[in-house]
């Protein structure tokens, strides 16, 4: 018997563990893990260094970055923010770095760094970890039996008992479906981070790109959706799907860190139109169109010798403006002078508002994503505790709660497992 059990071997199950165990060492604490290997995305995340957190200390602000959640995590990140994750790794000799995007990584560059972090962290406070552990089914505490205090974890092999759960296990839908057992909603998951599959000649043969733009979904199948994250200029609420920042151009399409805001705010929008709908692209967020109009009419009275695609006359990629010169219909060898105001609308329309047909998605790197878990209404998230079963506790992606790439879902398991340890320690 323990008095506590984690379920579930990852980022938000041993920060709650450890820092559980910290302030309660004569609690006996055990995490149950399904597999071999634990802290599974905490090795993948960042490309294999760990994108531990974001350099956001600002709650609301920070809190502004999760689609699903933002209003439930302000109360939390007033109380456990970032500057005690960076804390809670520096007390056990791990520095972190900033980079220029803000997000936060292991001065070490490897994942390994936080895994060791964890693994002695675990060791040092006798914390029993025990794998290939598989939970099938959880029973409530019975006023009919002798351990009636005592919540049942039922695993394949053998029962394990303890007075107070930790569920820390991710988008599971095993764990889901039997918490809906217990009476609890669950929001079916649909992905929340990808990146988008487009095939367009003005992006073709051009994979590695990247330049600032503005995104926007013009489909008019689509309802609106309010984004809250500040954009690149200054932070504001629009009623529209549309983001904007760094976009890369792949092998299969766009990603960076637009398209990825446009697929977490409109993640359930996105999966409901099935992954084929219609963007508008602003290559230059710092123009609109007539405003581009102009100043391409001014270029053409200045630079009326040369030719349109050598000139280049504006902050993006020089490949990039060839491509997008070309779908014009302007030649190679056109000069200024040859062009018409029509051509130079058309040109001006296409550098801001050009449409593409998006056909699909793929993951973003291993980092995947979903959006939908445990509805956030049938839980206190003073505590994190089950609003429906005293002693239940959640943290972390089993949530419905999920964040923009960058070291927020982290971020987001870090706070509500350190609550959750909080209230399991004082009660």
């Amino acid at each position: 018997m323990y008095d506590v059990i984690v379920i579930g071997g990852g980022a938000a199950g041993f920060y709650g563990a450890i820092n559980l165990a910290e302030i309660r060492p004569d609690l006996k604490i055990a995490i149950l893990e399904q597999g071999k290997q634990v802290l599974g995305k905490v090795k993948v995340s960042g490309g294999g260094r760990c994108n531990v957190t974001h350099a956001q200390f600002n709650p609301k602000i920070l809190a502004q970055n999760y689609p699903r959640g933002e209003k439930e995590l302000l109360g939390p990140f007033n109380t456990y923010c970032t500057e005690h994750t960076v804390q809670f790794f520096q007390e056990r000799g791990v520095e972190l770095k900033i980079e220029e995007d803000g997000r936060m990584f292991p001065v070490s560059n490897s994942s390994q760094t936080i895994i060791d972090c964890f693994m002695d962290a675990i060791s040092n406070s006798k914390i029993d970890l025990i794998r290939n552990t598989i939970v099938t089914d959880i029973l409530l505490p019975s006023p009919d039996q002798d351990s009636r205090e005592l919540y049942k974890v039922q695993t394949k092999t053998t029962p394990f008992y303890a007075k107070q759960l930790l569920l820390a296990t991710g988008s599971s839908s095993k764990m889901w479906n039997v918490l809906k057992k217990l009476g609890h909603t669950i929001i079916e998951p649909v992905p929340s981070l990808f990146t988008f599959n487009i095939r367009d000649p003005r992006i073709a043969g051009i994979p590695g790109l990247s330049t600032e733009a503005r995104v926007k979904i013009v489909s008019r199948d689509i309802p609106g959706k309010k984004i809250t994250v500040p954009l690149k200029s200054s932070a504001e609420r629009s009623d529209e799907l549309v983001s904007e920042g760094p976009l890369l151009i792949t092998h299969w399409g766009m990603s960076g860190p637009a398209i990825l805001k446009l697929s977490a705010w409109g993640a359930r929008t996105l999966h409901d139109y099935q992954y084929r709908f219609k963007i508008q692209v602003n290559w230059v967020p710092e123009y609109h169109q007539q405003g581009l109009f102009s100043y391409l009419m001014e270029v053409k009275d200045m630079e009326a010798k040369k030719t349109v695609f050598r000139t280049h006359p504006l902050d993006i990629p020089k490949r990039l403006w060839g491509k997008l010169v070309k779908a014009v219909g302007i030649l190679p060898d056109q000069k200024w002078a040859d062009i018409s105001k029509k051509q130079l609308m058309e040109l001006a329309r296409e550098l801001t508002a050009g449409e593409f047909l998006v056909d699909g998605k793929s993951t973003f790197k291993e980092e995947f994503v979903t959006s939908g878990g445990i509805d956030l209404k049938e839980v206190n998230f003073k505590t994190f505790e089950s609003r429906l079963h005293p002693r239940l506790y959640f943290a972390g992606e089993i949530l419905n709660i999920d964040a923009i790439t960058g070291g927020y879902n982290f971020q987001n398991a870090w706070t509500g497992s350190y609550l959750a340890a909080q209230a399991i320690a004082s009660s």
